[in-house]
């Protein structure tokens, strides 16, 4: 049997206790992966390396595939964020984030499943011309949405939503003000939801989707947007299933594709054995689907389900007393 490689980063902070959960799933399930482990964040610098060393870089641009941990960019002047990094560096453009309600997590709606594309390399978080003038009054950051840019991330929704039989796509925007950034992206959007007649195609202003998310969550079955409206479209929508904890995230480009915990890196409760590693098993999940795993994958997320709901082995986070051991073993014996 052939094996696929993948990188691992475990991060900082909880990241190596989680990391090791969600491989101890993946070899239960006997995926045939085989694991290049890498360093990034304070881990890499405190061994006397780049926040991003060569070497994680370049194992990444030979498998491909990376499941990664929380990391932690250092706070101070000169140091950038890790994870804007790494969608720079190998045009990770689609940034994708599922928010599905699961029996045992305490949540304001049941029943919601909801996916959120976001653009992840241009707009304000890009980084074009950021200024503060000389005295300190003035700051100036530039946003800049290319035809390109936009094209293949909303494409992208639409197949993802075709292949995975989701019937009806929001395309959020602030057109009516941002009438040349945002007003592109949604003339795009129009353009290609042409192509795609299956889908029903609903457009809808960012602070109104705010406001609907929070009244009406059940609306929404795919929402695609730019950078920033979708960092925090996508936390929104975590909320309404109980938080960051159960939240998996997946950042793909054409060549690469990283799989992580969107959550952080908790330093504060690091090393007690206590972090849920769920969202970072999740996001195995997602990977498996990346690599046509599809039956393990849903095994996967049917396993951390009924851990879930039987909520006899769940960490403190869920209402439980778990080990972060405790809980994995569970969904092992699941899975």
């Amino acid at each position: 049997m052939s094996t696929i490689p993948i990188t691992v980063i475990p991060g900082d902070g909880i990241g190596p206790e989680i990391t090791r959960a969600a491989l101890r799933v993946l070899d239960k399930l006997d995926c045939g992966l085989t694991y290049d482990v890498q360093t990034a964040g304070i881990a890499a610098l405190e061994s006397g390396a780049e926040l991003v060393p060569d070497q994680t870089l370049e194992s990444i641009r030979r498998n491909r595939v990376v499941l990664k941990g929380p990391l932690t960019t250092p706070v101070g002047k000169g140091f950038t964020s890790i994870n804007v990094q790494l969608r720079k560096i190998f045009d990770l453009y689609a940034n994708v984030r599922p928010a599905i309600t699961r029996p045992g997590v305490k949540s304001r709606y049941d029943n919601i499943d909801i996916l959120t594309i976001r653009e992840n390399t241009e707009g304000m978080y890009a980084g074009e011309r950021q200024e503060v003038s000389p005295d300190g009054s003035r700051a100036e950051s530039v946003s800049v949405i290319t035809r390109t840019g936009a094209e293949r991330v909303i494409r992208f929704t639409y197949e993802l939503a075709h292949r995975r039989h989701r019937r009806k796509i929001t395309v959020v925007h602030k057109a009516n003000i941002l009438k040349a950034t945002s007003g592109l992206f949604l003339e795009v959007a129009r353009e290609i939801a042409n192509s795609y007649p299956d889908i029903e195609t609903v457009e809808m202003i960012v602070d109104n989707t705010c406001m609907q998310l929070v009244l009406n969550p059940h609306q929404f079955d795919v929402i695609v947007t730019t950078n920033l409206f979708g960092d925090i479209i996508s936390d929104l929508c975590a909320g309404l299933i109980g938080g960051l904890g159960m939240a998996p995230g997946a950042n793909i480009g054409d060549d690469v594709a990283i799989f992580e915990a969107v959550h952080g890196s908790a330093p504060d409760i690091a090393g007690q054995k206590i972090a849920n590693p769920s969202a970072l098993i999740l996001a195995s999940a997602l990977l498996l689907d990346q690599i046509g795993l599809l039956d393990k994958a849903q095994r996967i997320r049917a396993a951390i389900r009924e851990v879930v709901a039987a909520g006899d082995r769940v960490t403190r986070d869920l209402g439980g007393n778990a080990t972060t051991t405790a809980f994995t073993d569970a969904v092992i014996e699941r899975v």
